[in-house]
C-alpha cells in the first residue's frame, strides 16, 4: 500500500540535498513525519496546503516502512500513518509535483 507525503518546494530541496528529512515544521514538532493514505489526501490537502502552490507528491510503500510506521487515529478518528523517524530518499517510490486546477489541488492517479 502506498502512502504519501507532501512537501513545500524549499522542504523538497532540503530532502534532495540531504538525503533525509524530519519533516515539516509540524512534523518537527509532532516528533513524527505525517503521512496521508489516497482517501485521506484530498482532505490533507484542502486543510494544510489550501492555496499553496510548487508542492511535491511523494509516494512510498508503507510496508517497506517497517516498524517504525505506525497507524494513529487523527483527523475525525481516522488512522493516519506516521512514521518515527527521518524519511530517506531511499524510502520513495516517486515523486510528482501536485498543480493546482479550477477544482483545486490535482495529484495525478494515485495507486
Amino acid at each position: 500500500m502506498l502512502i504519501y507525503k507532501i512537501l513545500r518546494a524549499s522542504e523538497w530541496a532540503a530532502l534532495r540535498a540531504q538525503g533525509r528529512t524530519t519533516g515539516a515544521p509540524v512534523d518537527i514538532a509532532d516528533g513524527f513525519v505525517h503521512f496521508s493514505t489516497a482517501a485521506q489526501l484530498p482532505g490533507t490537502l484542502a486543510k494544510h496546503f489550501a492555496g499553496e502552490d510548487h508542492l511535491t507528491l511523494l509516494a512510498c510503500e508503507a510496508q517497506a516502512l517497517g516498524g517504525d510506521l505506525r497507524w494513529e487515529p487523527s483527523r475525525g478518528g481516522d488512522l493516519f500513518p506516521h512514521l518515527y523517524r527521518p524519511l530517506d530518499m531511499t524510502d520513495i517510490r516517486w515523486t510528482r509535483e501536485i498543480t493546482r486546477g479550477t477544482d483545486g489541488h490535482e495529484t495525478g492517479p494515485l495507486e
